[in-house]
């Protein structure tokens, strides 16, 4: 693993990368609390890595067995200014702004949440694309209303999309710790997996995405996160142009006759699709 380009500029994150994964190692003790400064290394480091083609698949994770990231700092929401009568922003900025890059970048973004996770930590997992976790060790929190505030950084508009109303409500409102397994069975966790095969099949799934033709890869995710904003006929009509656009790439054409080359289309073959695809050169 190579240290990533601007790894310099960090102190709270480790970053390394190889096969086309940037790997984001959350590093802040006692319990990796979404500070600012940790608020403004997320930031800055997705706003980067979002324009770096050798990057194709991102994942963010955390050593620490018991926290992935707690929450944000109450202490540094006590700060914030209130003079005045609240006021409604005109674009998305701040932490919404970099919970939306995480979303929308053109490459894969994959949580692995081996501990807890609550508040803004939650909130950054709930705007990847995707977030595994580990039986017995993780667990989900929104902790704001029985403190006065709200999850005020996307969370209330991302867990009604992930879980549905009624589990968004009991889970903000009623503040209750979310184990694995039920994070799983309400669709916040894609999987939960036993502690000691959750970094390994992070690992695997990563790779294989970032050898995936890469336009696929973001023109495909654009599309998915459209089900989000747009109505169904909108989407399938931009799904539409979205596969014609692919179609045009140099990526397409011999990645498609690699697929016939190596038994795509033959009765055997077909029954590992999942493997078979693997073996696909589109370069």
């Amino acid at each position: 693993m190579s240290t990533y380009l601007a790894d310099s500029d960090f102190e709270l994150l480790q970053i390394e990368r190889t096969d086309g994964v940037a790997f984001v190692t959350v590093d802040a003790p006692p319990m990796n609390v979404m500070t600012p400064p940790l608020f403004r290394e997320l930031a800055k480091f997705g706003a980067q890595v979002a324009e770096d083609d050798s990057v194709r698949v991102v994942v963010l994770r955390s050593d620490d067995p018991d926290f992935f990231i707690a929450h944000f700092d109450v202490s540094a929401i006590l700060e914030f200014p209130v003079e005045g009568p609240a006021e409604k922003p005109e674009k998305l900025e701040g932490f919404h702004l970099m919970c939306e890059t995480y979303r929308t970048m053109p490459k894969a973004t994959i949580v692995e949440i081996g501990g807890r996770v609550g508040g803004g930590g939650s909130e950054l997992s709930m705007s990847c694309d995707m977030r595994f976790g580990a039986l017995g060790k993780t667990v989900i929190n929104q902790m704001e209303v029985p403190i006065g505030i709200l999850p005020g950084g996307t969370g209330t508009q991302r867990l009604p999309r992930l879980v549905g109303r009624g589990r968004a409500m009991e889970i903000v409102l009623g503040g209750v710790d979310v184990d694995a397994e039920t994070a799983a069975d309400w669709g916040y966790l894609n999987r939960a997996l036993p502690p000691e095969k959750l970094r390994p099949y992070v690992n695997e799934l990563a790779k294989r995405i970032a050898a995936f033709p890469p336009t696929a890869v973001a023109l495909a995710k654009e599309a998915v996160n459209n089900a989000d904003t747009m109505p169904l006929n909108e989407g399938l009509m931009e799904e539409r142009y979205l596969f014609q656009r692919l179609l045009r790439t140099d990526e397409a054409e011999p990645a498609m006759r690699s697929f016939l080359q190596v038994g795509g289309q033959t009765r055997e073959a077909e029954k590992q699709m999942g493997q078979l695809v693997t073996e696909v050169d589109w370069s």
